[in-house]
């Protein structure tokens, strides 16, 4: 399987961020560490012979493979299938709230340089 496979319409994407058990937000410290822990749990040599063992362990790769690299987990949040019935209204509203919180999306913080020059502005008059 080559490393830069692309997901097609054809192909249902995985939820990498269930894959690897963590947060839509988590850091790459804690993908990095989820990562770790269920490598180690679902290793094959822990499981001689067991197919279905491979193949989670191979799954767990290819998400942290995605999720670990900037360009690539940014390209996948961005270009994901978003089907609202897949997931819970927790689960939604988690992946989302990056979007939900911030200025019509647009990833603009209500705090941000804009509440900063408005009191500054004020100092100097």
């Amino acid at each position: 399987m080559d490393d830069d496979r692309t997901i097609t319409a054809t192909d249902p994407q995985k939820d990498y961020y269930k894959v690897l058990e963590v947060d839509y937000d988590a850091t790459d410290e804690a993908i990095r560490l989820s990562y770790r822990k269920l490598a180690l749990k679902w290793h094959p040599d822990k499981h001689q012979g067991n197919s279905d063992v491979t193949s989670r362990f191979q799954e767990i790769n290819e998400a942290y493979r995605v999720l670990s690299d900037p360009a690539k987990r940014l390209d996948y949040d961005i270009s994901g299938t978003y089907e609202i019935n897949r997931y819970t209204l927790r689960e939604y509203l988690t992946r989302f709230k990056g979007m939900i919180l911030t200025c019509n999306g647009l990833g603009i913080s209500h705090s941000s340089a804009w509440r900063d020059r408005a009191v500054d502005g004020r100092r100097t008059h």
